[in-house]
């Protein structure tokens, strides 16, 4: 979940574009990650010595590691444990910048270090958010209010959207602020309700196109338009979903919900809904909208 934040922070920051950040999701699977990048991520090297070992390289015909042994920044064993790395969403995403050349290593180096330090985050947390840590930091990030009575409702439910759409869906997106709700209409989208303890109303929208490849992704086939199945697999997910947040409301709070049968609408007035959000969640293959009122 840190990964997707990062690709955030490092939008708001002006560092990469919109375009270059969605084209680098798409190549972080089959991004390989350099030692370099791996050695500025545990602090044993700045990026400006990674530098000079990319140029040593080019003047001679010998492996990475064995030059930076050479040069002094790096023992054996130590090059040993950056290959033994187990490989990371965050680094991958700043290793396929780094390759297209819209990031430098210094700044890769300098934009990790201050989200990090921004948000308190460790390198441990990157591979296991613990639940409070995660549902801190998104309360941190979207600013709900502490007037809204539900935050902890909310936060807990983003933070659990967001494990299940890396879970069911992919890694490569990039969460972006939230909206508050206005006289909205919504074209084609799934919803389901929620009562009980707690009464919601949660919402997927998406155009045709997005529709379609999310629903591909948790179906795990290619479905080539957003026919009735496209519609029924974006149900799947988002009763999938919703059943486990309440799960976790019942044994965390002891309050019991309902999920309400989960409806297609072809369009959908929202300005008798208070209190919604719409939290924008930008694939490598589109944007998709999550529109939630607690």
């Amino acid at each position: 979940m840190f990964t997707q934040f990062f690709g955030n922070y490092l939008l708001n920051k002006g560092l990469v574009s919109p375009e270059h950040l969605a084209e680098a999701l798409q190549q972080q699977k089959n991004t390989r990650l350099k030692l370099g990048v791996l050695a500025i991520n545990a602090g044993l090297m700045t990026a400006e010595q990674v530098d000079k070992v990319h140029a040593e390289q080019q003047r001679v015909d010998k492996r990475i590691g064995d030059i930076m042994v050479e040069m002094g920044y790096l023992t054996r064993n130590q090059v040993e444990e950056l290959f033994n790395t187990q490989p990371s969403g965050h680094l991958l995403l700043g290793q396929a910048l780094v390759d297209n050349g819209y990031m430098t290593n210094s700044q890769f180096e300098s934009a990790l270090s201050a989200y990090k330090s921004e948000n308190g985050i460790t390198d441990a947390d990157f591979y296991n958010a613990d639940s409070k840590q995660a549902q801190k930091f998104i309360s941190n990030f979207y600013k709900f209010g502490d007037e809204n009575k539900n935050i902890k409702y909310f936060t807990g439910y983003l933070s659990l959207l967001f494990k299940n759409l890396i879970r069911f869906i992919g890694d490569d997106f990039t969460p972006l602020e939230a909206d508050i709700i206005g006289n909205r209409i919504i074209m084609e989208c799934i919803g389901q309700r929620i009562s009980g303890g707690l009464s919601a109303i949660t919402i997927i929208e998406a155009d045709e196109f997005t529709s379609a490849e999310f629903a591909s992704r948790f179906a795990n086939e290619h479905i080539e338009t957003n026919n009735d199945y496209a519609k029924d697999c974006i149900s799947e997910f988002l009763n999938l979903h919703n059943g486990l947040f309440a799960i976790n409301v019942s044994n965390e709070e002891g309050i019991e919900l309902k999920l309400e049968p989960q409806s297609y609408y072809d369009k959908l007035t929202l300005d008798d809904i208070g209190g919604a959000y719409v939290i924008p969640v930008n694939f490598s293959f589109g944007m998709v909208n999550f529109i939630i009122s607690m």
